[in-house]
């Protein structure tokens, strides 16, 4: 049972609410949130869509929302369900109280690879369903590009279709059931009409009302209803008297189940849901049709799909260019491409035999050859550039959202539906809309099947609004003279339900309200959505309604890059700095998170981890962005950046700089941190742990003259214990080992005149890790390089004291601390610069300060210079590999196997291949990289007591136990000093492996085996 609600929350909420709160903790399990900030970070989704929550349940099993929902009836309070909130038209937000399944209620219930059938609860994910599955050779062939994040229950409430609907329908072709619970308590399975003979009376009832009005509607419904498979406005009424192209159930039979598809939630609250499987496909094969114009591409669709490929999908111009500035994506894209082409299509093939999916594949070129364009067609029969290109489709509408400026591609005729025929005219004609109104469109999707995801480019704080109505009426004249659907995929919620009587006309309109009448008299589910909504452009509802305002604020770093005006029709930006945001473009910046929940996803990279041990929305890249930008607009109430909310939302941000590469849209939140961190400190100072830790690189010198003195906190009885009450730091945790042998008051460097290599030695390779910085120096001498370790500058004020990139201030928020480090160590290495002398490191988070931070403290094109200087000695070397310079002569070693471990600022920076193409250079060697996320560690992050826990489930997700996997011949590679430390509390304590430096491995690998 929970906690009664704090005092501090009855002044936020009305009485009927606080009486809600107060007796959901006291009558259910679940976790409530009714604080202002959960409130706001619920109160959005991946639409232009912003409303408040009542509150937030999230439940950690059926009963509760059982109980939440009597509670709610009682009171008169609307529900909503939710799943991973990736909705892009407004439906899972609403002033409502909103159920999470996506925490708790995700398991799989049932399995039967016989009859090809799983049955599972709302709350599992797509990718995590199919991860689950594909051991046994089957999957849930609905692929939407959200797999990562959606939900299978959101995927029913929104009848979701996915890239290779042409060959497996949509969602409500693969539903088989749905145990659903309908807001009064009755419980029952919607299923196929000759399984529900038992169905209690209330549900008897309502299966008698639908198919009556389906009979009295049968000749509106023959008219009304469009014929294109990809129609999901409105309720499935048509079961009963169905218009699809492709047919409900495969003998014909009205099954319930369907009516529930696409209801967005607001009939019933489902429970779990059985689905239809499909098995893997054996082979695939992939080819990319390059076309010099969009047009072409649009034509020719209907030519390709006669070939019978499971997908057909498109990545236009605007697509392509946006894909090519992610450096994560660059290189995938730029292998699809043959020139400068317009748009591509991706057409996949799949089936049992490769053979048979190659030979498809030549067909493809033979028919684009005959269609006047020959050598168009990149052919792609490798499994893992298949995979690689289709991440890049899938982020395409988060590609698109990562236009910099007030214009943003925005989603209300997201998804019409077209028959194939008509599609080229149909985005031809659409275009000249756009340009009538001074924008342009971003087109990607689903061509195999007429739905093109279309979003005009518009400023939705200024004239947004009314463009966007005068466009999807011209939008529908055109859809209904093509005989097309108005809502192909993405569903109705606030932005098109507004829409379902004009599709549908007036007739069925009222039919719709009777079925919803019918399952939920009260009104009370997810009410507004489908029937008796709002209109799309009540400013009212928008994320930035019209007195939106960003309070004004002076970054303590540089955001200009973000402050910035887009120009639509002219596909320009303007100039840095020239933009109207009062946060000099930090509240633009964290304004580019759209919601899309790509950093929930689990399968791959390093963004969130926090979210992946915690799974609260709080601890989540895009619930922290929403957070801040709730406070820099003013709407967590006054000095909310600073506030104790801001502190708990930003605590588990471990800096990884995760969502720096993964997140499409290019949220940093760990420079963010910084910023805020910079405003804590300004205003409630800083704990005597975090000034400790800041000033490290000051004290350093002084602690290695007394290692023995420094280093009794882990020998003395009881010290540790004490600095833990005292400071904050666990008592679970060993620290780094000072040591008097200090790298750069004992290393030999070359004269600085003839070095033609600059070993940049940082604070913590210099003082507790000086083996690294050794290791590194022979090898590079070794390779014949003439070495210099940098210093500081002749004329710097603390000439005695090694350089230092101000990472540790910058943990604390001391910026201009940071700063000054930063000017010692760019006027310091100016004139290596400036003769083009490579700046090596070894720490990465350090070394990569100089390509990031430091680009945005105010130090001029001498920073930048640097930056274009700077390497990882794995980076420096591979360089130098490829362009044949490299003369290392390496031996085997004991080891034949390498478990290599990837800092996350390598990850984000890409800079863990070459780790792994240096460490292959030694003879023998295997080289396998762990998986993983963060580490945990993170620099000071898993050191305190307050993190302990949370740092090693991070650690324990993937690192741990491929590392206690590993065999006693196994080299363990990570070059981070964090990352070294995690594996040495986790590992070592139980006999396991020690983790070394890459350089340290090839410094070994130099020496003959004796």
């Amino acid at each position: 049972m929970n906690a009664p609600l704090p005092a501090s929350m009855h002044a936020e909420l009305n009485p009927l609410h606080l009486e809600l709160a107060n007796r959901l903790r006291s009558e259910t399990q679940g976790e409530v949130l009714f604080d202002r900030g959960a409130r706001g970070r619920y109160s959005t989704d991946a639409s232009i869509y912003q409303i408040d929550p009542v509150g937030v349940l999230i439940p950690r099993a059926g009963a509760d929302v059982e109980a939440a929902l009597g509670i709610c009836r009682e009171l008169s309070v609307p529900v909503l369900a939710r799943g991973g909130g990736t909705s892009q038209c407004g439906q899972t937000v609403g002033a409502a109280l909103v159920i999470d399944n996506s925490k708790y209620l995700n398991r799989v219930l049932d399995f039967d690879l016989e009859a090809m059938t799983v049955m599972v609860e709302p709350g599992i994910v797509l990718d995590h369903l199919n991860a689950w599955l594909k051991p046994h050779g089957v999957w849930f062939p609905v692929d939407v590009s959200t797999a990562a994040q959606c939900t299978l229950g959101g995927m029913a409430g929104n009848n979701s279709c996915g890239s290779r609907s042409i060959a497996y329908g949509n969602m409500v072709h693969n539903v088989l059931s749905i145990d659903a619970l309908l807001l009064d308590g009755t419980a029952a399975t919607f299923a196929e009409e000759s399984r529900m003979a038992n169905a209690p009376p209330r549900i008897r009832a309502i299966m008698d009302r639908l198919r009556e009005i389906g009979v009295r509607e049968r000749d509106e419904i023959e008219r009304m209803v469009p014929t294109v498979m990809r129609r999901v406005g409105g309720y499935n009424l048509d079961i009963v008297h169905p218009q699809s192209s492709r047919p409900y159930t495969a003998d014909g039979q009205v099954n319930l189940a369907h009516m529930l598809v696409g209801s967005e939630g607001t009939l019933a609250y489902t429970r779990s849901i059985t689905l239809k499987l499909s098995s893997l496909p054996a082979a695939k094969a992939l080819g990319v049709v390059n076309f010099p114009t969009f047009y072409q591409a649009m034509d020719m669709a209907r030519h390709i799909v006669a070939l019978g490929p499971c997908a057909v999908e498109l990545v236009d111009r605007t697509m392509i260019d946006l894909a090519r500035s992610n450096p994560a994506f660059r290189p995938v894209i730029d292998n699809a491409l043959i020139g400068e082409p317009e748009a591509i299509l991706l057409v996949e093939f799949a089936g049992e035999s490769q053979a048979e999916q190659l030979s498809s594949l030549a067909k493809l070129v033979e028919l684009m050859g005959d269609l006047g364009l020959p050598g168009s067609v990149v052919e792609m029969p490798d499994a893992a550039a298949q995979k690689a290109l289709w991440e890049v489709r899938k982020s395409g509408l988060n590609i698109m959202m990562s236009m910099r400026g007030d214009g943003k591609p925005v989603s209300f005729i997201e998804d019409c539906a077209v028959p194939l025929e008509h599609l080229a005219e149909y985005t031809s004609q659409l275009t000249d809309v756009f340009a009538r109104h001074g924008t342009k469109g971003t087109w990607y999707a689903h061509a195999s099947v007429g739905t093109l995801h279309v979003r005009p480019i518009l400023d939705m704080r200024r004239d947004g609004a009314a463009k966007m109505r005068a466009i999807a009426e011209e939008a529908g004249a055109l859809v209904r003279r093509y005989k097309g659907a108005f809502s192909g995929e993405h569903g109705d919620g606030l932005v098109r339900s507004e829409w379902v009587a004009w599709q549908f006309g007036p007739r069925l309109t009222r039919a719709f309200e009777e079925i919803k009448d019918a399952f939920d008299p009260d009104r009370l589910m997810n009410p507004g959505k489908i029937v008796r909504n709002s209109k799309m452009d009540d400013r009212s509802l928008f994320r930035f309604t019209p007195d939106y305002r960003v309070i004004p604020l002076q970054p303590a770093l540089d955001w200009s890059a973000w402050n910035v005006d887009n120009d639509p029709a002219a596909g320009t930006v303007s100039a840095p700095g020239t933009g109207d945001d009062p946060a000099l473009g930090l509240g633009k910046a964290v304004e580019m998170c759209n919601n899309n929940g790509h950093c929930r996803k689990f399968d791959a990279g390093t963004m969130c981890p926090s979210y992946r041990v915690t799974r609260d929305e709080q601890h989540l890249t895009r619930g922290r962005a929403n957070t801040l930008r709730l406070a820099l607009s003013g709407q967590l109430g006054p000095d909310a950046l600073v506030s104790d909310e801001m502190r708990a939302t930003m605590d588990l941000c471990v800096g990884c700089k995760g969502c720096k590469r993964d997140c499409p849209t290019g949220v940093d939140m760990a420079r963010m941190k910084i910023e805020f961190l910079n405003q804590w400190r300004q205003k409630r100072g800083l704990a005597l742990k975090d000034r400790i830790i800041a000033t490290l690189p000051r004290w350093a010198p002084w602690a290695a003259r007394l290692p023995f003195l420094f280093n009794l906190r882990d020998t003395l009885p009881g010290a540790a214990w004490l600095s833990e009450r005292l400071l904050g730091f666990s008592s679970k945790r060993t620290l780094p080992k000072w040591r008097s042998d200090v790298f750069t008051r004992q290393a030999s460097p070359a004269d600085a005149d003839t070095a033609d290599v600059v070993l940049f030695a940082d604070t913590f390779n210099n003082y507790f890790d000086t083996e690294n910085a050794r290791a590194a120096l022979r090898v590079l001498q070794a390779a014949g390089y003439e070495v210099h370790i940098a210093g500081p500058a002749a004329n710097d004020a603390e000439p005695r004291r090694p350089l230092c990139c101000g990472r540790t201030y910058l943990s604390a928020g001391m910026v201009d601390q940071a700063k000054a480090e930063a000017r010692r160590v760019v006027e310091a290495l100016r004139p290596f610069v400036a003769r083009d002398v490579p700046i090596v490191g070894l720490e990465p988070s350090c070394l990569l300060s100089l390509r990031d931070e430091f680009l945005v403290m105010g130090l001029g094109e001498d920073a930048q210079a640097l930056s274009r200087h700077a390497y990882l000695f794995e980076e420096f070397l591979a360089n130098e590999l490829k362009a044949g310079r490299l003369d290392l002569k390496l031996n085997p070693l004991p080891q034949k196997h390498a478990l290599l471990h990837g800092h996350c600022h390598q990850k984000a920076y890409d800079a863990v291949k070459p780790a792994q193409q240096i460490l292959a250079l030694i003879p023998e060697l295997k080289v396998e990289l762990i998986e993983s996320s963060c580490c945990g560690m993170a620099g000071s992050f898993g050191y305190e007591a307050s993190h302990y826990e949370t740092s090693m489930k991070m650690a324990e997700l993937s690192l741990l136990p491929a590392v206690r996997k590993a065999g006693a011949d196994t080299l363990l590679v990570a070059d981070g000093t964090s990352c070294r430390h995690q594996i040495a509390d986790g590992i070592q304590a139980e006999g396991g492996l020690r983790a070394e430096h890459v350089a340290c491995v090839l410094d070994r690998a130099l020496r003959p085996a004796s």
